[in-house]
């Protein structure tokens, strides 16, 4: 199997389409990180400064035979990855290449010269990987990579959500791919109830959805609910660069179940699933019994961790509405996200119908997972 990557520059900034690149431990990592799963940025890389962003989209490929749809394990597919340098693309590239699957890198020949940025190429061909060349607005490029690929993943920023409908193109001029995963990596679209602005973001990601079926591509959508490296370190505490000792601010009642995973695990999930016939045309959901929990449940465990009864501020909802609408950019988005998650219950509210989804632990029982308490382990 062979894996590959398309990289491109942009040169966006903060208010453009809200890409921010940070020193790491700031809040403004952890916000590009955040935003990251709502599909506005996908932080993570370290930088001294907001900077431009680094485009870079992954494809792989394979041996595949028809035979793999059917549930063949001698025969796995190929992967094309889409996804910005140094977040949840990276993870899903490295459980690739973890599982021996040949790796090709798309990228554009700047980028794998940029002294910063070509670091990250170097490192994926270090690993493994090969470099090939490429660009997801050059049509011609894009279906010339896509023939050599049967699955198809996606993992692109806010600013690039719409423009897959340019890889759904390629993928049925190309007519070879036997899987899609458009960029999702977060909450179910289809069954968020947010308020603006994340209703829009997220309602930007169910058009793809409703494109993708349209033109019949067989797909898989995957929710993996909140990243664990943007919620865990601090608690989700506005600004914190640790999990608090005195005093925790708990959104609603605190009642409300939410989901944690590690991206490591993410991306583990992820390749598992583009070989199985059971995760076809369904929504691949992450969402481990010992990582669903909710926000009382989480400032409990972290309380006996540390051996220290924590003070706890609870703010309504109406505060927190109230606080949505006058925050600017881009705090009102994170708002609107945890209200989805920690006062509405937006990961955890409704069940896993056969019809519709798959829940991944159960799948994949072989996955050793990281829980949230072995998680909080590093910060105690």
């Amino acid at each position: 199997m062979a894996i590959g990557t398309i990289r491109h520059d942009y040169g966006t900034s903060w208010h453009a389409n809200g890409t921010v690149m940070a020193r790491s431990g700031t809040l403004m990592t952890r916000l590009s990180m955040l935003m990251a799963q709502l599909g506005t940025v996908d932080g993570g890389t370290v930088a001294s400064t907001i900077t431009d962003t680094l485009m870079a989209r992954l494809m792989a490929r394979s041996m595949a035979t028809d035979e793999w749809m059917d549930g063949s394990p001698d025969s796995p597919p190929t992967y094309h990855y889409y996804y910005r340098t140094g977040y949840i693309g990276k993870f899903i590239v490295e459980a690739s290449v973890k599982s021996g699957n040949s790796t090709f890198l798309l990228v554009r020949e700047s980028t794998v010269a940029d002294p910063v940025k070509g670091k990250l190429i170097e490192s994926f061909k270090n690993s493994g990987a090969t470099l090939l060349y490429g660009d997801l607005y050059d049509h011609e490029s894009l279906v010339k990579a896509i023939k050599q690929v049967d699955v198809v993943i996606s993992a692109v920023g806010h600013g690039q959500i719409a423009d897959q409908v340019k890889i759904i193109s390629a993928i049925k001029e190309a007519g070879n791919v036997k899987r899609f995963f458009p960029s999702e990596f977060g909450n179910d679209v289809d069954r968020s109830r947010a308020v603006e602005p994340a209703k829009s973001a997220f309602e930007g990601k169910a058009k793809i959805r409703r494109a993708v079926e349209a033109a019949g591509i067989p797909y898989t959508y995957v929710s993996s609910n909140f990243f664990a490296g943007y919620f865990l370190p601090n608690l989700s505490q506005p600004g914190a660069t640790a999990p608090p000792r005195d005093k925790v601010i708990i959104l609603g009642d605190g009642n409300a179940k939410a989901v944690f995973n590690k991206e490591d695990d993410i991306g583990t999930y992820t390749i598992k699933a583009v070989n199985d016939p059971r995760t076809l045309n369904k929504i691949l959901y992450i969402k481990p019994p010992a990582n669903t929990l909710s926000f009382n449940d989480l400032v409990s465990l972290w309380e006996k961790k540390i051996g220290k009864t924590l003070e706890k501020v609870y703010l309504p909802e109406e505060q927190v509405l109230k606080n949505i609408q006058e925050a600017p950019l881009p705090i009102n988005v994170v708002l609107s996200i945890t209200h989805s998650v920690y006062v509405l219950g937006d990961q955890t509210y409704f069940e896993i119908e056969p019809s519709f989804g798959v829940e991944a632990s159960e799948l994949y029982p072989d996955v050793k997972y990281t829980t949230v308490d072995e998680y909080l382990d590093q910060f105690v």
